[in-house]
């Protein structure tokens, strides 16, 4: 068999693959409104330690918190775009 016929069957085949795959029906959309709201609260943890920090949006109101507190400050800055940060 030359490489290039094994090629195109290979092709072939995961073409008819990828195909059958899109006409089953998925189960993800078969769900409950019960099974949905228990893995909702599955992947939405409540228990996560950065919601805890006092975050500032002021730089002033930061510092004068760091300096009675005795911390440091973290800032965080990014240039461009929010959604591509460029």
């Amino acid at each position: 068999m030359s490489p290039v016929r094994f090629l195109f069957g290979t092709f072939r085949l995961a073409l008819v693959g990828l195909a059958c795959t899109w006409a089953l029906p998925c189960p993800a959309w078969q769900l409950g409104e019960s099974e949905f709201h228990r893995l909702h609260d599955e992947l939405h943890p409540t228990n996560e330690l950065w919601k805890s920090i006092p975050w500032q949006t002021s730089l002033i109101t930061a510092q004068n918190v760091a300096v009675t507190e005795g911390k440091p400050i973290f800032i965080w800055a990014m240039d461009g775009h929010p959604l591509g940060c460029t």
